[in-house]
């Protein structure tokens, strides 16, 4: 009988017990053995004038070039010329910045993104009889979905995806008609590899990304399919974003919004709604299995506004989402929820009314369920960054004749500050579990953007407006303080537009400030607010090459150039 320590025999767990009886190995001594020689073979892959190898690696970098160009401006929102590869992209900052976490390769038994009960739960020994599957220039990656899968699992609410997990590491065991589709599946192992950065696994991006768009054009051959399509859009879309590689991230939100609408996923609850053309072709996906798949849906469209509202503000075009009066461009599917809540019978799944119309226009807050969840904070954050924006940018002299711009504004306004009170207030943020924490930092920082957003035409000429944009401005700052070194490894790159927004606010005023006369004033708070900023932009630039950008420009502006 395998012997068991007094500890787990009390808690009737003595088959699990790993009690080293020295006549035989552990679960976790075979699957760190197993690791290494996972290692061995990547370090042979990446050294093959060293050894021996089964094939030859040849350089994706050199055969296929991957940059963009945006158009060149010294606004903080347009990067202008960036060319980082998506395999490669370049290291902002000297390593020794960085956490020394970030160094480990992701095979490391010490990873710390990845649950060790899933580590246990693989069965490594019918993995390593799995042949590698697929090329990208010659180059084969060893068989990793189940690893990959494991590292992307913890970051999956900083890329926006909410999905059930349990079912998604089952879809791996299943047959491949039944299976997620490889568009999703690659999708996530390409933001495994991106988030292993500059680990050894890093080197598969390239490989990843051309399974993604390959198998992109089968998963639209199948209305089944449709929802898989339009994750993987939404995750292709924040991973060229984040590498400040904007047309093609501007290429994939489009066609994720597009497909979401195409689909009606921003209908759900109105399917028994017959339109007056039903002899019209039907993209309607088919009814989901249970509610969990349900809320899936949900889920995603959600995933797709967010997307869609927070980075056209950045891109600097219109939404493509619509919200209207009219029944084919209203949103009225319900407020999302945690994946795992739809497993209660009590959710709201949708009744057709209006979701968003009349928070964003009144401020007012929609009494169905779940519209003070995370994931509906989230989403009324971002409707209010988004709507800020198109408000602001919609002035102009002649505006201001009608007075229906001054009564917009003043009810716009209010909407925020409402909003901001029905969150949790920041010194609480710190006790919340990790991932709300995660979500709460963004959602303030959008409130409090959208707040800046809103008063940008006006900041210069008048004194309130420049007050207003100066104290959440600092109310940003405030709330970079809640961020330990651990948490940058789990942020929504969005909120560097958020830190950009701050950071012209005050460079703005360190240019007032500075011209003052007859003699220039006290610039030395704002420099230390500056150079807060700058600190967690180079920590988050570390990960993000789009807010290594953006703490360039503060870097510049504190250097005087």
């Amino acid at each position: 009988m395998k012997p068991a320590c007094a500890q787990c025999v009390r808690a009737k767990k003595g088959d699990a017990c790993e009690y080293d009886d020295g006549k035989g190995k552990t679960r976790t001594q075979l699957m760190r053995e197993h690791i290494v020689r996972l290692e061995m073979r990547v370090r042979e892959l990446e050294n093959p004038e060293q050894s021996a190898p089964s094939m030859t690696l040849f350089d994706p970098h050199a055969l296929s070039p991957y940059y963009s160009e945006s158009s060149s401006s010294s606004s903080y929102d347009s990067p202008g010329k960036l060319s980082y590869s998506a395999s490669a992209s370049p290291t902002p900052f000297p390593l020794g910045e960085q956490d020394t976490r970030s160094m480990l390769s992701p095979l490391s038994v010490s990873t710390p993104d990845v649950d060790p009960a899933a580590w246990e739960s693989l069965n490594f020994s019918e993995m390593a009889s799995v042949p590698a599957t697929g090329t990208f220039n010659n180059v084969e990656a060893p068989p990793l979905d189940h690893i990959l899968l494991e590292i992307f699992i913890p970051h999956r609410y900083q890329c926006g995806l909410d999905i059930h997990v349990g079912r998604l590491r089952d879809s791996l065991n299943l047959p491949p008609a039944e299976q997620r589709h490889p568009v999703l599946m690659n999708a996530i192992y390409l933001w495994a590899c991106y988030l292993s950065r500059p680990g050894s696994l890093s080197q598969y991006e390239q490989l990843y990304m051309s399974r993604t768009t390959a198998a992109l054009g089968d998963a639209l051959q199948y209305t089944a399919r449709a929802l898989d399509a339009v994750q993987a859009c939404c995750l292709l879309s924040l991973y060229f974003l984040s590498n400040g590689r904007l047309l093609e991230g501007s290429y994939y939100l489009s066609a994720a919004s597009t497909l979401s609408i195409q689909c009606r996923l921003h209908q759900i609850g109105s399917e028994t709604e017959v339109l007056n053309n039903s002899w019209d072709a039907s993209f309607d996906l088919p009814p989901p299995k249970d509610k969990i798949e349900r809320g899936e849906r949900i889920a995603t469209f959600w995933q797709v506004y967010n997307l869609d509202r927070c980075w056209s503000v950045v891109l600097r075009r219109p939404a493509t989402v619509p919200d209207s009066d009219h029944p084919m461009a209203a949103i009225s599917t319900p407020w999302a929820q945690r994946l795992e809540d739809y497993e209660n019978e009590d959710l709201d799944v949708g009744s057709g009314s209006p979701t968003l119309r009349g928070f964003s226009q009144q401020g007012q807050s929609s009494s169905l369920n779940g519209a003070f969840s995370m994931a509906s904070l989230r989403v009324k954050a971002s409707a209010l960054f988004e709507g800020a924006n198109r408000l602001s940018t919609s002035w102009s002299p002649r505006s201001l004749a009608s007075g229906s711009f001054s009564d917009s504004f003043a009810t716009f306004e209010h909407s925020i500050m409402r909003f901001t009170t029905t969150l949790l207030p920041l010194h609480q943020v710190g006790g919340a579990i990790p991932d709300d924490k995660y979500a709460l930092i963004v959602i303030h920082s959008l409130a409090h953007a959208s707040m800046i957003r809103l008063h940008s035409p006006f900041m210069h000429d008048d004194g309130v407006s420049r007050e207003k944009s100066l104290r959440a401005a600092r109310a940003l700052i405030h709330v970079t303080k809640l961020i330990t070194d651990a948490d940058f490894e789990f942020l929504d790159p969005v909120i560097g537009s958020c830190w950009a927004s701050a950071a012209k606010v005050l460079e703005s005023e360190l240019a007032r400030l500075q011209s003052s006369w007859p003699d220039p004033l006290n610039t030395m708070e704002v420099r230390s607010d500056l150079e807060s900023l700058l600190f967690v932009m180079t920590k988050l630039g570390a990960k993000f090459p789009l807010v290594a950008y953006y703490s360039a420009k503060v870097q510049s502006c504190l250097d005087g150039e």
